[in-house]
């Protein structure tokens, strides 16, 4: 498994650990937040989506539409501390996508590149987001505003498949199935196979099913089946859920990406990626296992100074890590590699080395010119990585190569 592999599996890994635990499980709300924080996209400007994560700012913060969903920034806030490269908007946008998949939905694609405002000045005005009280044409509007059709329209709607309305959030209130936590096509088998008859009682104008009275149906989930262009598709997606998990996670991935620089589009992105980095890729994964005959095959097709977008590492951090002296000379003086490119950690190839007592490539990287004074995030030079991890011999090296020389009295 690559670098970038585990490195996605442990960051996919931590988010499920902060939305799903012994406290709560907050899965659908992300889908939301992440929902939320896109659907503001208008395609006639380019203002909106979830590029700056400008939920956190006001005006965008105060939107009624957002009452109660930025519990899950707090719930995220330790993922976004232990991944310090990524934005905000990022993790919010995968913390969505990922969630739909752990309550048994489809895998979702998805894209880094986004990044944080630093004020409010960019929040789109309120009202960009669905207004669960009206009907076909409002959510044409909207959807239309940002590039979607009417499939597209129907698809997405399928969200409400988990989750449920809160009186004190919203004005409404209930769920739409009776397994809210399993993201399935139940939403569709009720809107479309059930009786649904208006509510009474004091909060906002809602349905309820005439079965067992305790399903809540929307206005604008009523549109998709009271519409004669929605329907077909409500119904296709009722009695096949390949077809709704498709449409879904083409249509959801698309939001997600909507106003963010095109690196966040999957599906512009990852055919271009494949052909670029493919090569770049294979000489950071021979580098790790010290390959030098492999790299030097493909060195010329590579970038060989490029840098592993998720986790901020180049062929030579790898390499100093695996303790490859071999790779690393080639590396620093055939490639000409930069010597002090820092990590998502901070870390540069010096503090791989130093962590874990590869002394010869130590000596290496000191002798090539590496600086010994660059800390990591955690504050740490790599002397003082080394001394952590008790290895007095590399920290007996950093200082003799570091200590000022003493000049003899003529």
């Amino acid at each position: 498994m690559s670098d970038s592999k585990i490195y996605m599996e442990a960051l996919k890994s931590d988010i499920r650990a902060a939305l799903a635990n012994k406290k709560a499980f907050a899965c659908p709300i992300a889908m939301r937040v992440a929902w939320h924080a896109s659907g503001t996209y208008d395609k006639t400007d380019g203002t909106g989506g979830s590029d700056g994560a400008t939920m956190r700012f006001e005006p965008e913060i105060s939107d009624e539409a957002n009452e109660g969903l930025l519990i899950v920034r707090d719930m995220l806030h330790e993922v976004k501390e232990k991944y310090p490269e990524l934005s905000e908007a990022d993790v919010w946008t995968l913390a969505g996508s990922l969630a739909i998949e752990f309550m048994g939905g489809p895998e979702v694609p998805h894209r880094f590149g986004r990044v944080d405002d630093e004020d409010g000045s960019r929040c789109p005005a309120h009202g960009r987001l669905p207004d669960a009280s009206q009907g076909a044409e409002h959510l044409r509007e909207v959807f239309y505003r940002m590039g979607f059709n009417d499939r597209d329209i129907v698809a997405l709607s399928g969200g409400h498949t988990v989750g449920r309305c809160h009186k004190v959030r919203s004005g409404y209130d209930g769920a739409w199935t009776h397994n809210s936590l399993e993201f399935d096509n139940s939403y569709f088998k009720n809107l479309v196979n059930l009786e649904w008859k208006p509510r009474e009682w004091d909060g906002e104008f809602q349905y309820t099913d005439t079965d067992t009275e305790t399903l809540v149906m929307l206005p604008t989930d009523m549109a998709l089946i009271e519409d004669d262009q929605f329907r077909p598709f409500a119904e296709l997606y009722a009695r096949d859920q390949e077809a709704f998990f498709e449409d879904f996670k083409n249509a959801y991935a698309r939001l997600m990406a909507l106003g963010c620089p095109e690196k966040c589009d999957p599906f512009k992105t990852a055919a271009k990626a494949v052909v670029a980095d493919k090569a770049s890729a294979e000489f950071r994964e021979f580098a790790m296992h010290g390959s030098v005959e492999y790299m030097r095959r493909i060195a010329d097709e590579a970038d060989v100074h490029g840098i592993e977008e998720s986790s901020g590492r180049n062929a030579l951090h790898k390499a100093a890590f695996w303790g490859h002296e071999e790779a690393v000379r080639y590396l620093v003086e055939e490639c000409k590699l930069d010597l002090n490119v820092q990590d998502f950690n901070g870390d540069t190839a010096l503090h791989d080395a130093a962590r874990f007592d590869h002394q010869q490539i130590v000596q290496t990287l000191l002798a090539a010119g590496a600086d010994a004074g660059i800390v990591n995030h955690r504050g740490k030079s790599a002397a003082q990585v080394a001394n952590d991890y008790k290895k007095p011999g590399v920290v007996k090296l950093i200082d003799e190569a570091t200590r000022e020389p003493v000049l003899e009295e003529s």
